[in-house]
């Protein structure tokens, strides 16, 4: 019980990293709604993926342009973001298009995507060995080194893309459900598209740089499955798997840090925890009834 008030006191040393993590463990299952909703669930695998190889991209194009990685220096950081966030933006585009125009099944392409993206990360980091270090922690996410500076960062954009996805949620639902039947309504479904494609990228992006690829990945997933086991109403639906995010992100926080545990995969392994638990608790209901 000590732990816990430690945890939630004011002073505590790792403050800032509790709710960065908690932030991305809220705001990532509201994007991984419309992963659901479009039957492209596979997509919280790749896009992290390939939001990592921009990463790794942009650390090469940094030694190659200005010089070796004496540290994670601020312009450095910068230069990260805008790599991971153009290749984000730039997979979701290209996989769009092909959704329309190509023969493949959505699995194939997405599968694809995860494999040159996973490929391409390693080729970069091993064109670049004198950065390896800084990469790789990097990639991983070091969310307990997260700043002051850089919380109120992720605050600001997640509380933004949040307000965003609540202001119009009725058209990004019309556009992930039917796209034709909201070009038949008059809507700029194009546009719509367009702009959610923006606010998951900024959400990967941010995401991938925070907490790492696999806390990213886990956030996306899977509060969003466990909340679909509970709940039949969209708002109900959202609102359940950004609580879940938080409180599981919370919970993997807490075990990691009472029981001294690598702190993404602890949050993750608490997500898939609560959805055991739920499925099975659903499983049982429906046997009984």
């Amino acid at each position: 019980m000590s732990d816990l008030v430690r945890m939630l006191s004011p002073d505590f040393l790792l403050r800032d990293a509790l709710v960065g993590s908690v932030l991305v463990g809220v705001v990532c299952p509201l994007v991984g709604v419309y992963f659901v909703l479009r039957r492209m669930i596979f997509l919280g695998v790749a896009l992290p993926q390939v939001s990592a190889a921009g990463i790794a991209s942009s650390f090469l194009a940094y030694r190659l342009l200005v010089g070796g990685h004496e540290s994670l220096e601020l312009s450095e950081r910068v230069l990260a973001m805008v790599g991971s966030f153009a290749f984000t933006l730039a997979a979701l585009l290209v996989l769009a298009a092909l959704e329309r125009v190509g023969r493949e099944t959505v699995e194939a392409r997405i599968g694809f995507t995860y494999a040159l993206a996973a490929a391409a990360t390693i080729l970069f980091v091993a064109f670049d060995p004198h950065g390896e270090a800084q990469m790789v922690n990097l990639l991983k996410g070091d969310i307990l080194a997260t700043t002051g500076t850089s919380l109120s960062l992720l605050a600001t954009v997640y509380g933004t893309v949040a307000l965003l996805l609540f202001v119009f949620r009725k058209e990004f639902l019309l556009v992930s459900f039917d796209h034709d039947l909201a070009v038949v309504f008059g809507k700029r479904a194009t546009a719509w598209d367009a702009l959610l494609y923006l606010l998951i990228g900024v959400t990967i992006s941010f995401g991938v740089m925070t907490a790492g690829p696999l806390v990213t990945f886990g956030f996306l997933v899977v509060p969003t499955l466990t909340a679909r086991l509970l709940t039949r109403r969209m708002t109900a639906f959202a609102l359940a798997a950004a609580g879940l995010g938080g409180v599981t992100a919370f919970a993997g926080f807490y075990c990691a840090y009472v029981l001294d545990l690598p702190l993404g995969p602890a949050q993750v392994a608490v997500a898939c925890l609560v959805f055991v638990l739920v499925a099975a608790a659903r499983s049982l209901r429906r046997r009984t009834a």
